[in-house]
């Protein structure tokens, strides 16, 4: 059993023990600032110049009503989780209603989705009996709301509303856009807000370069991994080709779809699949509104799939697709083998990661997103490419592609893989490996309260705004994407 920490006067952590992390995604960067918000001494190692880089994350998934296929009990789970990463990256979210729909096309029906969108209103009040301070989707009788087509007719003839205050004016440019002759009735809004993976990354960042007992280690490859002594010892490669060492007590994986590459290192065997994905941004000119996100349901990876837009300042629009001509590719989902734990993703996909997408098949994908949209919204067919694509792939613990919720699973040497879907997991996965280091007493009783969030929301508007900015000129992204529509906390 591990030596236990000892306590100075202040009540922080006295420890020679150090966490490694491998991955500064929005998972490690999420651990990473749980950890040493504690005082844990933290190494958070990361392969490329910036952190959380990486999946096209756009959504909150506050109920994880843009997946009718998975299980109630997984929309549970993502509404909980989306409460505590709303509460730990508050100025990351853009705080607008979303709006789904059900095509006529679609073998759905809205009333499908009555019975879930009930129960997660009346889990969201349980949530709030619990813990006031977890309302942060506005109030549970505003959860979700219905709107049939003689209402949208009526709010097609309003003026809009800028700002927009209530789900009616959030409605208007939707009413005013939509082919309604393509759509099922009602229509939902309901509170699943926007995410910026830029303002999530600059959070993070400004966050944990705060914390002095966290050693931020960007261009760092890990090339090897070896176990002695109780300790765990790690080769880095820099991006110029320096070698260094570095060793921790304890070891977390963070990897997000290249888990398996350190699971191969550290010797261990797991079943996981890896998906790669796009999406696409779009530019509108003639918008004239503030739009909330608009979800068209459809079978996902079929002609009529899924179609999502999510909506930022001087009308700039993202694109999920969930056809093989858009958001997914042939043979984009991949399994592990017997003889490695890394999915093996075909080379063209690597190359879209780890280099630059060919210029002629980001504009032709994009082009198709834009002509798959203007199917229900005729006049977004004047749209044109507003960006290259935000693109990376997921990756998906065990066998299910269904899977939205997940978190970390545990080996008995000190070791953890975090396997979080869904960004909103990332507390829930960094709160799991905290009870596991209380357990090997790496961490003192006392500490386990404590919370992560006053690191967070100190944090300025104006700070989070500069850094993500500055994000999205490294990336090569509009400066709109690091924006919001709504400022509200």
């Amino acid at each position: 059993m591990a030596k236990a920490p000892t306590k100075s006067p202040n009540n922080s952590i006295e420890s020679t023990h150090t966490i490694g992390i491998i991955g500064g995604g929005i998972a490690g960067s999420t651990i990473a600032l749980r950890l040493a918000g504690l005082g844990l001494s933290v190494a958070l190692i990361e392969n490329g110049p910036s952190l959380v880089n990486g999946p096209p994350i756009c959504h909150l998934h506050a109920g994880g009503n843009l997946y009718r296929e998975i299980s109630q009990q997984q929309c549970i789970t993502l509404l909980k989780q989306s409460i505590e990463i709303l509460r730990l990256y508050p100025k990351a979210a853009d705080y607008r209603p979303t709006v789904i729909a059900v095509p006529r096309r679609d073998r759905g029906t809205p009333e499908d989705l009555f019975p879930r969108l009930q129960r997660l209103q009346r889990e969201y009040q349980l949530l709030i009996d619990q813990d006031p301070a977890n309302q942060v989707l506005g109030a549970p009788c505003d959860y979700f709301k219905l709107f049939s087509r003689l209402q949208l007719e009526s709010l097609a003839q309003q003026s809009l509303v800028t700002p927009p205050t209530t789900l009616e004016h959030w409605l208007i440019p939707v009413a005013k856009s939509l082919d309604l002759d393509q759509l099922q009735f009602p229509v939902v809004m309901v509170q699943e807000y926007g995410l910026s993976v830029f303002r999530l990354a600059a959070t993070a960042s400004l966050a944990l370069e705060n914390l002095p007992n966290c050693n931020i280690l960007t261009n760092q490859k890990v090339t090897s991994i070896k176990q002695q002594d109780q300790q765990w010892q790690l080769t880095l490669r820099s991006n110029t080709n320096v070698e260094k060492k570095t060793h921790c007590s304890y070891l977390i994986n963070a990897c997000g779809f290249r888990t398996g590459v350190i699971d191969d290192l550290v010797g261990e065997k797991r079943q996981r699949m890896v998906e790669f994905k796009a999406a696409y941004v779009t530019h509108w000119p003639s918008c004239d509104a503030i739009w909330p996100e608009v979800i068209f349901y459809g079978e996902r990876g079929t002609p009529n799939g899924m179609a999502q837009l999510t909506p930022y300042p001087g009308n700039y629009f993202q694109i999920h697709g969930m056809t093989q001509d858009i958001t997914l590719f042939k043979q984009g989902l991949v399994a592990n083998t017997a003889t490695s734990a890394q999915p093996q993703l075909s080379d063209k996909y690597l190359n879209k990661i780890d280099q630059q997408w060919p210029s002629d098949v980001a504009l032709n994908r994009t082009n198709r997103s834009i002509d798959f949209m203007s199917h229900f919204i005729p006049s977004f067919s004047s749209a044109n490419m507003g960006g290259k694509p935000l693109f990376g792939a997921q990756q998906i613990p065990g066998d299910d592609p269904e899977l939205r919720a997940a978190d970390v699973s545990f080996s008995d040497n000190n070791y953890a893989r975090c396997e979080i879907v869904k960004a909103s997991s990332a507390l829930t996965a960094a709160d799991q490996i905290l009870e596991k280091l209380l357990f090997l007493q790496l961490i003192g009783p006392s500490q386990i309260t404590s919370n992560s969030v006053g690191l967070t929301t100190t944090l300025t508007e104006h700070q989070i705004s500069e850094r993500a900015k500055q994000l999205t000129k490294e990336r090569g992204y509009p400066i709109e994407l690091a924006m919001r529509n709504t400022n509200e906390t």
